[in-house]
């Protein structure tokens, strides 16, 4: 029995899992994490109770996880929810897949979306199997700290301050646990193996202090990892860079405004242009927000959309002027999969490895190389639409952009109110937008790189941007978040592009063109609104950075935004152009709930599964304890049934049954309980039962036989003794996991012959063996 261990595991890899706390936002995931630990640990001790070969319980638990994960995360593609089909692996890949993107997108705290949530799941899955197998299928329990240094170490790896000292100790005093029950334990099989009947609270002082070393050196080495990994990556260089940019990946929001608050700038990258304005390089686009942060869309990477040629952008009529320019890029400190390049690309020469491009999100990707030490050169595109192509812009919107509407559902409402004041009398979207530019880069904003982390409201989710139109203080990721949730608010699909600003101009000339240096400051992020006719239209609303395009100047300060129009009343929604969509005040759409509740939801019916398929053992046995006694209060059964029934209990109980134990035998056992055979009218109760059932089995004639009723009697009075001598423990684990139910002792002891009917059928035959 080693359960006890299974439950200090569980303990213990949770431990560890909080701290992943430092570095994921809120807790609901930490609950998911619990059941499928708990879940995986108790199914392989299941498994092992059901005296399964060893070898077979780590493959089996496994399989547990796999149908675990199908429920929770299969969306109902397995079948009964349960059993995983092709889709239901499927699901798994694209939940991956958006898990392994999110992460390296987002800054810290990040959101616990479904594909991080689905990756936490799997992780912690195979290192509670691994626990397993080291400290209940080896016996080597403690190398079993080793799996939750994982979770201990990573926030290390993310960010400067490593693990928090209370997830260490916590971990620490868990691993101690484990040590301990495991030691106790062993103590207490010792004890058995020598023919004690009862359990031994105590163990042998080596195993003791054995396994107190080991958790002093396991304490040590959870403390060093968990301290020193931030030193050990920033000296090596290794997988946790200063930020994502300037790394292994980009973190669009928060992490662009650490690289911006850089003591010293660091090259990123150089370029000449025939372009007759600079360009802004974009990386990514990002429309979906979640919580604190924006994120790009996942896009599976397609083949057959080589960089040699990139189709125009989607929404460009042929209205629109439009001329060619030709940009050469050389990469010098941009280690990212994404390629800066000035928007819209048609082509792209000169790059080492396979790139490819995506119209919904103008991101260039490669899935095996990075932009490290890349010199190529773009043909793009300058997009010259007029003001009156703008202002006369309307029409339905395609279905591809109507996600670029939505809006989380809890949005602060001086989000969409300052919109509507500010944009009070506009007659078009173009104007809308105008207005919401203006008004950023009025006199009443400032840039500033330094106030939202002192005042702890960074990032870009509708909760900051709330905070950042009443402090008014912020940089580009603020102003450009502000406009594009804004711009939402009334029913302008909207989204923020990232990449860098167009850089210094130097002195040096090559084939007659000015060499631009582009460095850590240059990271920009920037808003673009969607125009029908003409596609996403890029604004520039972060003061003292950038230029405003040439479209989006304003005609006259009308229309901008001035300070006292923020307290005027909101004008009412105008028309939205796109009538198929529904939502909040201005015509946009609301967005979907992050899937984390749902999730929760499931967890929620799992366990109330799993209660249930607890409670069946428990209520089999008191089906059957009620049973005996109405046939025995009928008087329609007799000593055997009345003797199984006190045998099943005592099994309950924890009194052991041999498979030579006779029937004096065990009734000495039971009366070795307190509250037994220190009580004379149980003691006398319990004689009368033996001698009942030796009349039973041996007597020639029934005469003298007790009846039904004075047997029932005798029963209830030596059950509820031996119920009321045990532990609080004990008697939950004979309600829970009644022991009765899966024993061969009666069969053993010849107590269940009789009728093959069932075990309670023939109660009065005599048997021939002794009990």
């Amino acid at each position: 029995m080693r359960w006890p261990l299974s439950a200090a595991l569980i303990v213990l890899l949770l431990a560890g899992c909080t701290a992943l706390g430092t570095v994921l936002a809120g807790s609901g995931w930490w609950w998911v994490l619990l059941v499928i630990a708990a879940a995986v640990l108790s199914a392989a001790a299941g498994f092992r109770r059901a005296r399964l070969p060893a070898a077979l319980v780590p493959v089996l638990s496994a399989g547990a996880l796999v149908v675990l994960l199908t429920l929770v995360f299969g969306g109902g593609t397995g079948v009964l929810w349960l059993i995983p089909t092709g889709d239901t692996f499927a699901r798994f890949t694209d939940l991956a897949t958006s898990g392994v993107r999110s992460i390296q997108t987002q800054g810290t705290p990040a959101q616990v979306l479904d594909g991080i949530l689905f990756l936490l799941a799997c992780g912690v899955g195979l290192l509670a199997i691994l626990m397993d197998v080291l400290a209940i299928g080896l016996r080597w329990p403690a190398l079993a700290g080793i799996p939750p240094l994982v979770p201990l170490a990573v926030p290390g790896f993310v960010i400067d301050t490593g693990a928090e000292w209370g997830s260490l100790v916590a971990t620490a005093v868990a691993y101690l646990l484990v040590l301990r029950v495991d030691a106790r334990l062993r103590g207490m099989e010792a004890i058995r193996q020598g023919g004690s009947l009862g359990w031994s609270a105590t163990s042998p002082p080596g195993a003791v202090r054995g396994a107190l070393a080991i958790g002093a050196i396991g304490i040590a080495g959870a403390l060093v990892i968990g301290l020193t990994a931030p030193i050990v990556s920033g000296v090596t260089g290794g997988s946790r860079p200063n930020s994502a940019l300037f790394g292994g990946g980009v973190s669009p929001m928060i992490n662009l405004g650490q690289d911006l608050r850089r003591p010293a700038p660091t090259p990123a990258l150089h370029y000449r242009t025939t372009a007759s304005e600079q360009p802004y390089l974009a990386l990514l686009t990002l429309d979906d927000i979640k919580g604190t942060t924006w994120l790009p869309r996942p896009v599976e990477i397609d083949p057959e959309k080589t960089v040699e040629s990139i189709d125009d952008p989607p929404g460009l009529s042929e209205a629109v002027t439009r001329t060619s320019a030709t940009t050469i890029i050389a990469v010098d400190g941009v280690r990212t999969d994404l390629l800066p390049v000035p928007v819209p690309a048609t082509s792209v020469d000169g790059l080492t490895g396979e790139w490819f491009w995506n119209n919904g999100t103008r991101a260039i990707t490669s899935p095996d190389n990075t932009t490290s030490g890349q010199r190529y050169t773009v043909t793009s595109l300058e997009v010259q639409p007029t003001r009156e192509q703008l202002r006369q812009a309307g029409g339905r919107y395609p279905v591809g952009i109507e996600s670029s509407l939505s809006l989380p559902e809890d949005t602060p409402g001086i989000i969409a109110e300052t919109a509507g004041a500010v944009t009070a009398g506009a007659e078009s979207n173009y104007d809308a937008a105008v207005a919401l530019q203006d008004y950023l880069r009025g006199n009443d904003f400032s840039y500033d790189a330094e106030a939202p982390v002192e005042d702890g409201y960074d990032g870009g989710g509708a909760e900051v941007i709330a905070t950042f139109l009443e402090v008014k203080r912020g940089y580009c990721v603020h102003f450009s978040s502000a406009m594009a949730l804004m711009a939402r608010s009334l029913g302008i699909p909207a989204r923020i592009s990232l990449g860098y600003l167009p850089g210094t101009r130097t002195t040096t000339v090559v084939g007659g063109l000015n060499r631009y240096n582009v460095d850590s400051d240059d990271l920009h992020a920037w808003p673009e609104l969607y125009f029908t006719g003409v596609g996403w239209v890029p604004f520039e609303p972060t003061p003292g950075r950038g230029s405003v395009p040439d479209y989006a100047l304003p005609e006259s300060s009308a229309v901008a935004g001035a300070p006292e129009s923020a307290g005027a009343a909101p004008v009412a929604p105008r028309p939205n152009d796109n009538p198929g969509l529904t939502g909040g005040p201005s015509g946009t759409v609301t967005a979907a709930e992050d899937d984390l509740p749902g999730i929760l939801a499931r967890v929620g019916l799992l366990v109330a599964a799993a209660l249930v398929l607890l409670a069946v053992p428990g209520v089999v046995r008191v089906l059957r304890r009620r049973r005996r006694r109405r046939m025995l209060a009928a008087d329609r059964a007799g000593a055997v049934l009345a003797w199984r029934e006190l045998t099943d209990t005592a099994l309950d109980h924890g009194v052991t049954v041999y498979e030579t134990l006779t029937a004096r035998e065990l009734a000495g056992a039971i009366r070795a309980r307190p509250g037994v055979g220190d009580t004379p009218e149980v003691s006398d109760a319990l004689e009368r039962m033996l001698v009942a059932i030796e009349r039973a089995h041996y007597a020639r004639t029934s005469a003298g036989t007790a009846g039904g009723a004075d047997l029932l009697r005798d029963l209830d009075a030596v059950v509820r003794a031996v119920q009321q001598g045990g532990s609080a423990a004990e008697r939950v684990r004979a309600t829970v996991a009644p022991a009765s139910l899966g024993s061969t002792a009666l069969r053993r002891m010849g107590l269940a012959r009789g009728s093959a009917a069932g075990p309670d059928e023939g109660a009065n035959q005599r048997t021939p063996t002794g009990a």
